[in-house]
């Protein structure tokens, strides 16, 4: 980076930088637990030098909390060591579609964009709605959003493919348990200059009024873009910014990240793996099952992790089934199935 000639080719100067800033997402923090972990562990030899074995002493105790924030750093940086993929550092796009059920389908879509939005907020990761479609009695029939910060994509993408409820319907007189399914796509936003070739000819454009709350001009013209990509039958939408070229560019933006990932799987062999793995938004398919009733459980098909604390994870908590599938994924040893009490 220090060459003169640098800049002269913009495009493999930013990939440089981009290297540079992967590399030192990694050596900066190993470095500062290095170091923490020294400190402390000088500090531990005074204490007992001290105080010999006196846990009550606050100077212990102080010791204690801030071994206990460290092994925590750790378990973070750990995690974060999981993620080699090239773009696993990026934002997320999440794209929500109620499945089989008709209005307790579209419920449970709203439930899962409220535990998603919940699981964005307790990390420090921002969220974005830039499509919306209300169910016709309650819910969402589909969402697409972004989940924007430091590996928002590493963490999301364990996330992506169908996931079952099952509870006594809210909206049942009868009272009877119901099961409701609902998809979600995840794929990495990446830069514009990743080479996505999308033809003209090969885009449907179809424009539509925003729906929703809206000021003087977003409900009174069709701002809405829906592209629809012919040759793979991908379908985005955005009718969150105010002008209809904004929205565009935005959808653009988004077709460019499936197309790639489409792309990527296709390369690969493993179409199965992106597509397939989620498959039909119907039994049979899930990734996930989430029991309210007879008893509460969640349980991940993938990895066998699963809890009893159903409020918690719907309120956001994920970690342990991201986790456990990262392990399992990159092929960890310690990917043995988890389990968090109490358990029904």
């Amino acid at each position: 980076m220090a060459e003169p000639d640098f800049w002269n080719d913009a495009n493999a100067a930013r990939a440089t930088i981009d290297q540079k800033n992967a590399l030192e997402a990694v050596t900066a923090p190993s470095a500062k637990l290095a170091a923490d972990a020294d400190d402390l562990a000088a500090m531990a030899e005074l204490l007992a030098d001290e105080h010999g074995a006196d846990a009550d002493n606050a100077d212990v105790r102080d010791l204690a909390a801030q071994v206990d924030a460290l092994e925590k750093d750790y378990g973070k940086f750990e995690l974060q060591s999981l993620m080699t993929g090239r773009f696993d550092a990026n934002n997320a796009i999440l794209t929500l579609h109620a499945g089989a059920g008709g209005t307790e389908s579209c419920d449970w879509a709203s439930m899962l964009y409220r535990m998603y939005d919940r699981y964005a907020q307790q990390h420090g990761f921002e969220v974005s709605t830039i499509d919306y479609q209300p169910g016709d009695e309650a819910g969402i029939k589909s969402v697409t959003f972004t989940v924007s910060g430091p590996w928002a994509y590493g963490y999301l993408k364990a996330e992506r493919g169908v996931h079952r409820l099952v509870r006594i319907s809210p909206f049942d007189a009868a009272k009877r348990r119901h099961t409701s399914f609902a998809s979600l796509d995840v794929v990495a936003e990446i830069a514009d200059d990743i080479d996505v070739v999308i033809e003209d000819k090969d885009l449907r454009v179809d424009t539509y009024r925003s729906s929703g709350a809206g000021g003087q001009h977003v409900n009174k013209t069709d701002s809405a873009i829906r592209l629809t990509h012919l040759p793979t039958g991908i379908v985005v939408a955005c009718q969150a910014e105010r002008s209809q070229l904004a929205n565009r560019n935005k959808a653009m933006k988004i077709l460019r990240a499936k197309l790639y990932e489409y792309e990527q799987d296709k390369k690969r062999r493993e179409l199965e793996k992106f597509y397939g793995e989620k498959g039909e938004i119907a039994w049979g398919h899930q990734i996930r099952s989430y029991v309210l009733q007879p008893y509460t459980m969640v349980k991940d098909h993938r990895t066998e992790a699963e809890t009893g604390q159903v409020d918690a994870v719907l309120d956001g908590d994920l970690d342990l089934f991201i986790e456990t599938w990262l392990r399992r994924n990159r092929g960890d040893a310690a990917a043995t199935p988890a389990t968090s009490e109490p358990l029904p």
